[in-house]
């Protein structure tokens, strides 16, 4: 079927009833173009909103509309509406007319049109969604994925009817298997050519073939064909290569129908030997796990904001993402495929029993089947995709019946796509609640604790002695024994046990303390049947306000941190891209970098230190500008894979400390304020292996700006990315002078978000002004769909005016993120 974007010039707004509007409720005066974030534009308070778990964003009801047009020719064709993603209860109406709805947020669905057009006329199609207390993360609101409007003949191939396997592969040979869906729905039997072509990068056809298959009026068919690559080029993660796959219908009286689709040519598979191998060699997953948002974005899914955001995760050291905890976006797996990024996608984050006050559990009996169906048919063709979670943290998944839930759902998927593993990501807190009162008087963990700090540190210490328990590992036996890979959250204290008493049993860290990645790390090299760790989080991400932040004496000692917090701030890298002290230590742990990592605690009159506990990160930063006197002691860290550091100030060595003599991979001293340049200095056996330096900003001079890219095609689907950093006459930033700074956008290019990564703050990603955090700033500017030269300038008070300039053009572009370009 032609696939023609369906994203301009929809209209929103809050969704009344018939009695409110007398007529039935239209939408708003505001035209937007998709993908839409509805919930950004309600706002936040502290009261009558959805609380911490959303970043106290408003609940809301909206209704989207747009008017098209029908030629009279569709009339003769088969034309339907494919929605990437609604959040929630999705209802569909055209002309008035109920054609559709889908109650889950995240899942693709397809809404058939023809019963309900005016051929020859304009049509219009409205859809009704909502939020509200159905979620325990921001989840924002409205058609938050494209849309695309199918259009085909009477026999055609179905929406998602193309599905590529390849169940032989080696250096010299790979099958590859095309299913392909075809419905007849003309009157008639019809006898149809199949073409099958597989072209390589260059556009070479590399193997194809051609079949035929008769269908009788109304049939539904699936062909299978098959195809050999000689010397396939395989898809890994280091050598992300695809191939493009395309099936041409035909009869006597000329074409059909086409789909085409690209994927990759591999094999995965696990066993507790080797562990995960990925054509035939050993990976062990250096993983995160993220949230659907974007950010200043909010939840609207950009093309451009999924690629750089993959982009930046493996520039980090990641090699694997889990979806948080619902299925991941097409764009995010089309640019994982391209990219090379493992991904664990997961369904669900309930089954039968809810953890809030109106989500997906009520709407589970009656949708999970089409929702399994809906992420096999997106993930299928997905080179990246190796693993299916069918759950996180499932309250009921150690019962009985949860465990019947847990089987039925995995046959399901094995059902439509036995080439992948599937796993789930199960927690012992659930499983076995009812034996946390007495543990806890077991551990002696009666006492009160000494603020926030020391909660997460008896958590930590309960909940790993807790999946060590034999409760635990009985209630575990049935729902483990249903998944090919049994996910464990936060359960390392059983990694060691399952060996020994599950000796044919996989395991994955599918979520962890970050904070414990030196121990994790080591778990998972040494033990073969442990084959990787997702770390919590990998990308910052809105809601769940507060779960990885420093809270000190005077700060509320509450684990959810009171408005205005926005962020969870527990990711690797924050919300706008920029990676915290965390992310560098992560990459050493991996052993990708020998180049130590410089950071310095903040310093505080009272002397009082946060350790690093559950999400929580010590309170560095990397900088060496600071408002004390000269003289003042400052606690620097250094993280290396080394011997011993060296620290110099101004060139001269002021100390050289042991490596790993309290944290793994850290050496820490006290160190006298002086401005200039603090640099640290790594060695192993004697030998210098690396070395890094801060240097002391003066007063900002002027903003800098900076876009990944500079060429941007004239499509209202493309984004640029412009940080922007407050910095001296030398270029170094100043994280100590934020003010406010003002964009304006001139051209063909409108300002899509703007904001900071504060994670607490009460101003709004749709306003052109916004308050750098620590000297920095994200702007994101969308094409407007007409060339041109777009100039988008910032402006703070005191500083000059700072300019860049992205050339729009209307010819498409191979140009997609990459460098920094000034």
């Amino acid at each position: 079927m032609i696939r023609i974007p369906f994203n301009d010039a929809w209209r929103v707004g809050p969704l009344v009833s018939v009695h409110e509007a007398i007529v039935v409720a239209g939408a708003g005066e505001e035209e937007v173009t998709l993908p839409h974030d509805a919930m950004l534009r309600g706002g936040r308070s502290a009261e009558n909103s959805g609380g911490p778990q959303t970043g106290y964003f408003r609940d809301g009801k909206w209704t989207y509309e747009k008017q098209f047009d029908v030629p009279a020719e569709w009339a003769a064709k088969r034309v339907a509406f494919e929605f990437e993603g609604v959040y929630r209860d999705a209802m569909v109406y055209l002309n008035g007319a109920l054609a559709g709805q889908w109650a889950g947020g995240y899942s693709r669905f397809h809404v058939s049109a023809d019963p309900f057009l005016k051929y020859g006329q304009v049509n219009t199609v409205r859809v009704d969604a909502q939020a509200h207390q159905d979620s325990r993360w921001y989840s924002g609101g409205g058609i938050h994925r494209p849309v695309s409007l199918l259009v085909g003949g009477l026999v055609h191939v179905t929406p998602t009817g193309l599905r590529l396997t390849t169940p032989d592969v080696d250096s010299d040979l790979a099958t590859v298997v095309a299913s392909t869906e075809i419905v007849n729905e003309d009157v008639s039997t019809r006898v149809v050519e199949v073409l099958l072509e597989i072209r390589d990068t260059a556009g070479t056809v590399v193997a194809s073939d051609r079949s035929r298959v008769t269908l009788l009026a109304g049939d539904t068919i699936s062909t299978c064909q098959r195809a050999y690559v000689r010397q396939p080029s395989l898809w890994s993660v280091d050598s992300p290569h695809l191939y493009h796959a395309s099936v041409r219908l035909s009869d006597d009286n000329g074409p059909l129908d086409e789909a085409s689709t690209h994927f990759g040519i591999r094999t995965v598979t696990a066993d507790p030997i080797r562990g995960l191998r990925v054509n035939g060699e050993t990976v062990k997953l250096r993983g995160g796990a993220i949230h659907h948002d974007n950010g200043i974005l909010g939840a609207a899914d950009f093309a451009d904001a999924a690629e750089r955001r993959v982009r930046m995760l493996k520039a980090a050291g990641f090699n694997a993402l889990r979806s948080a905890h619902n299925p991941m976006s097409v764009a995010l797996l089309d640019a994982c495929d391209r990219l090379g990024m493992l991904v664990m996608d997961e369904l669900f984050d309930v089954w039968t029993v809810p953890k809030s006050g109106d989500d997906y559990s009520r709407r589970f009996p009656q949708w999970w089947e089409r929702d399994v169906d809906a992420m096999v048919a997106k993930d299928v063709n997905h080179p990246s995709v190796i693993m299916y979670s069918i759950g996180n943290e499932i309250i009921e998944a150690g019962t009985p019946h949860g465990a019947r839930w847990g089987r039925r759902i995995a046959d399901r998927v094995r059902a439509q796509d036995p080439t992948r593993l599937v796993t789930h990501a199960l927690q012992g807190m659930y499983i076995a609640r009812d034996k946390i009162p007495a543990l806890k008087a077991e551990l002696q963990l009666g006492t009160a604790p000494r603020g926030l700090n020391d909660y997460l540190g008896q958590a930590m210490h309960l909940l790993d002695a807790l999946m060590a328990s034999p409760v635990v590992g009985e209630r575990l036996a049935e729902p483990a024994s249903v998944l090919d890979v049994v996910g464990l959250n936060y359960g390392e204290s059983r990694y060691v046990l399952d060996k020994e008493t599950h000796p044919n049993r996989v395991v994955v860290g599918s979520e962890t303390f970050p904070t414990k990645i030196d121990q994790l790390w080591q778990l998972v090299t040494e033990n073969p049947h442990v084959i990787g760790d997702f770390t919590w989080t990998a990308w910052d991400f809105l809601g769940e306000v507060g779960t990885g932040r420093h809270v000190y004496p005077e700060d509320q000692q509450v684990h959810r941190a009171p408005y205005p917090w926005l962020t969870a701030e527990c990711g690797d890298i924050d919300i706008t891209g920029q990676r915290h002290p965390i992310s560098y230590y992560r990459e050493i742990v991996y052993g990708l970098t020998s180049k130590p990592y410089l950071a310095v605690r903040r310093p505080r009159e009272d002397g009082y230190v946060i350790k690093p506990r559950a999400w929580t990160w010590t309170d560095v930063s990397p900088s060496w500008t600071f408002d004390v006197p000269v003289g003042s002691p400052l606690h620097v860290e250094a993280y290396a894979a080394a011997d011993e550091v060296e620290f110099r100030l101004n060139g001269t060595t002021v100390a050289t400390v042991p490596v790993g003599t309290e944290r793994n991979f850290v050496a820490e001293a006290d160190v006298p304020y002086e401005p200039g340049v603090l640099e640290v200095v790594a060695y192993r056996n004697g030998a210098e292996v690396g070395r890094s330096a801060l240097r002391t900003a003066g007063e900002p001079t002027h903003l800098s700006l900076e876009t990944d890219r500079t060429v941007l095609p004239a499509d209202p689907q493309r984004l640029a990315h412009i940080d922007i950093a407050l910095v001296d006459d030398n270029g170094v930033l100043n994280p100590n002078r934020d003010t406010e700074i003002t964009i304006e956008v001139d051209g063909p290019g409108v300002l899509q978000g703007f904001g900071t990564g504060a994670p607490a703050t009460e101003e709004s990603f749709l306003d052109a002004c916004a308050t750098s955090f620590r000297g920095r700033a994200l702007a994101i500017v969308r094409a407007t769909g007409e060339p041109g030269r777009i100039t988008v300038t910032a402006r703070a008070h005191g500083l000059p005016d700072t300019s860049i300039e992205i050339d729009a053009v209307q010819a498409p572009t191979q140009h997609r993120t990459g460098e920094p370009q000034k």
